[in-house]
């Protein structure tokens, strides 16, 4: 495998995925060396930006197993990627929270069955500005204190009294985004963010953000971070930092959560090439995961999903 560690980071959000480059006659890095049925045809997909740097690691791979076979997957984040599978649009969608019940009551109107597959854990990173002294760990309540509108102009030295009296400038991925859905379950509990939030579905753009201003404050995934940690601070919260071992484990609570492949029952029965492709990436997601600073499942999880969807044919 080739190392996909921080790759992607600077290119991919905000663009479609469609990768086909030249392969060769061996699979490579799906478990085995037998020969592999040359096949053709394309795969869609579309969904969460967060989960996309795991997909376009994996469609790369896979384009030198299968060079005929054309993948693309959009990033339109996790509401959006949703929509367009609802309306039949894709055979698979990226996510970073689970469906809503709203978004499966509409797949289930629209007669499309799905299958839910885990691929990885991610930690919700908060992060601040490199010239950012002070913020160097916050509580749950802390953060709540400072992104829930409540109608006042929100300062540093409101969480603490000896830190700037300097207004806070927020950036947030956008309400498409899965990451702002579980944040605004977890830490909004579904109050209203503050209104001088910049918001995005383009996590580049919160990067660029948080760099530019000494008194920003974002949050994303734990690849994002990784990739620019050099020029942003991490923010521990109750005491804890997100690494990827206390996102395994659970000890970074309550920012841990697992990212989603929604498949098409029907696409993978119907298409050997979407079939494979899910195939390809449930044995080698682990690997690619951790290539681009996710974390990886246990191993019986990916069997587990594996046998579903080989149920599916």
């Amino acid at each position: 495998m080739k190392n996909w560690k921080f790759f992607m980071m600077s290119t991919m959000i905000g663009s479609a995925l469609v990768l086909g480059a030249c392969g060769n006659e061996e699979t490579e890095g799906n478990g085995n060396d037998e020969e592999t049925e040359k096949l053709s045809g394309s795969v869609s997909g579309d969904g969460s930006s967060t989960v996309a740097p795991i997909t376009e690691a994996l469609v790369e791979e896979y384009s030198a197993v299968q060079p005929d076979v054309k993948v693309t997957a959009g990033v339109s984040g996790t509401g959006g990627g949703f929509e367009k599978f609802i309306a039949g649009e894709t055979d698979f969608s990226n996510a970073s929270r689970p469906i809503k019940e709203e978004e499966a009551a509409k797949l289930d109107e629209a007669g499309i069955d799905y299958t839910e597959l885990e691929i990885a854990y991610d930690g919700l990173s908060i992060v601040v500005n490199k010239d950012n002294d002070w913020a160097k760990d916050l509580t749950v309540e802390d953060l709540k204190k400072l992104w829930v509108e409540d109608g006042t102009t929100k300062k540093w030295s409101d969480i603490n009294p000896e830190w700037p009296d300097e207004e806070v400038v927020f950036y947030s991925p956008g309400t498409d985004s899965g990451t702002f859905d579980y944040f605004n379950e977890i830490i909004l509990e579904d109050e209203d963010i503050v209104k001088a939030t910049t918001l995005s579905e383009d996590d580049n753009v919160l990067v660029q953000g948080v760099k530019g201003d000494k008194n920003a404050i974002g949050f994303f995934g734990y690849a994002y971070y990784l990739a620019n940690k050099d020029s942003m601070n991490i923010v521990t919260i109750d005491g804890v930092e997100p690494t990827n071992e206390t996102i395994e484990s659970g000890d970074y609570t309550p920012l841990s959560r697992p990212l989603f492949v929604y498949v098409k029952n029907e696409s993978v029965k119907e298409n050997e090439a979407v079939y494979d492709f899910m195939k390809f990436s449930l044995e080698n997601a682990g690997e690619m995961a951790e290539a681009v600073g996710y974390v990886s499942l246990p191993e019986e999880k990916y069997k587990e999903d594996l046998d579903a969807l080989e149920g599916l044919k």
